[in-house]
């Protein structure tokens, strides 16, 4: 039986690999990843709520997990026969891990390619001669991979592979109130996301329910998230009377979102999610002052937030570091409740930037087929 490693240590990046992997027969699947690759039948060696972190302080902090994790990893590729391996973002863990594979003789797909055209792009010559191939998830990235000399390939963007789900099936599974507005606040994945971001947020959502006549809402928790983060999250909520709901780790928020007519959310997947589901994204984002200082000097990009990077525009409200107060995500909130039928036609839009002719975790199967001695990847439908 063939072997595949797979490397993946955020939520989103769990749930698109997850999806490959169930495309895939006849294939002992191996991984650092969390619910939804365990659930999608992969043998885990690491936890993904160990080792994630954001940013420069945060990354010390959880430094010794995330070694032990990458010795796991290598341990793995010594001992077993190890034919391809998957890496889904999680940029500086398998940058480092790429070239030890390839040293190996193991194939690389890199899926959701480090961003680049934001800052460090140096790594477009660094990571060119340890992958073999490149699934960039952004229209965009395919023809700056490919000008770096990277076997780039443009396959779509994992948060288009959400299930189908009526607003109104939605906000049925929610207990939501039928006809008012509803705002889904959104936290972040990692810890130290919601522990920034959590309680301006629900101020934020406090303040505008006092000025509207009715309005309902929920905290939707990652998967991700390990059980203190949550129960200090669950207990910050109740005590806005703010009801929470744990996000299923394979399907993401995609589906829940479809209840909501906005969203506060941290920079990121859920900002792309809340586009597509028409939640009117409105991003806010706080980082250590370390992180910040290093990301003024680097950072290229004029835009965080993905639905704003993906349309080339500032169309949905971004809300960073000193900005991301109380007050004025009340205020970047009300004007996506009250603009939500204009702001919708950009949602729209960002969506068909994004589509492709199937899903993604299929175009990223087939690339890994030949590779696992498969004639083709076989759709678990």
């Amino acid at each position: 039986m063939s072997e595949l490693l797979v490397v993946a240590g955020e939520a989103s990046g769990d749930r698109a690999a997850a999806a490959v992997v169930r495309r895939l027969t006849g294939v002992r699947v191996t991984a650092l990843g969390g619910a939804a690759l365990a659930a999608a039948g992969a043998e885990l060696v690491g936890d993904l709520r160990q080792t994630t972190a954001l940013g420069v302080g945060e990354s010390a902090r959880r430094a010794w997990a995330i070694a032990r994790a990458f010795r796991r990893v290598e341990g793995v590729v010594r001992d077993r026969a190890i034919r391809a391996a998957l890496l889904v973002n999680y940029s500086d863990f398998n940058a480092r891990l790429a070239p030890r594979l390839h040293r190996r003789g193991v194939r690389v797909l890199w899926y959701g390619a480090p961003q680049v055209w934001a800052w460090r792009p140096g790594r477009v010559a660094s990571l060119r001669k340890s992958i073999d191939r490149m699934a960039v998830v952004l229209p965009f990235e395919e023809a700056l991979w490919r000008a770096g000399g990277v076997d780039a390939h443009y396959v779509g963007h994992p948060a288009l592979e959400g299930p189908a789900v009526t607003r109104e099936d939605a906000r049925a599974a929610l207990g939501l109130t039928p006809l008012a507005p509803a705002v889904a606040l959104l936290p972040g994945s990692r810890p130290h996301e919601v522990d920034r971001l959590l309680a301006p947020m629900l101020a934020a959502y406090e303040q505008v329910r006092r000025d509207r006549a009715s309005i309902d809402g929920a905290v939707l928790l990652a998967a991700s998230l390990d059980r203190r983060t949550r129960a200090r999250a669950v207990a910050r909520a109740a005590e806005y009377d703010v009801r929470t709901y744990d996000v299923d780790a394979d399907t993401g928020a995609l589906a829940v979102l479809r209840a909501f007519d906005a969203s506060l959310c941290a920079s990121g997947t859920a900002s792309l999610e809340s586009a597509l589901a028409r939640a009117i994204p409105v991003v806010a984002y706080r980082v250590g002052l370390a992180t910040e200082l290093v990301a003024r000097a680097l950072v290229r990009t004029e835009h965080v937030a993905l639905p704003n990077v993906i349309l080339g525009r500032r169309a949905f409200d971004e809300l960073l570091q000193r900005d991301a107060t109380p007050a004025k995500m009340a205020r970047a909130l009300a004007r996506a409740l009250d603009r939500r039928r204009e702001l919708v036609d950009a949602c729209d839009e960002v969506e068909a930037l994004l589509l492709g002719a199937c899903a993604p975790s299929e175009r990223v199967a087939q690339m890994l087929a030949p590779w696992l001695g498969l004639r083709s990847p076989l759709a678990a439908e």
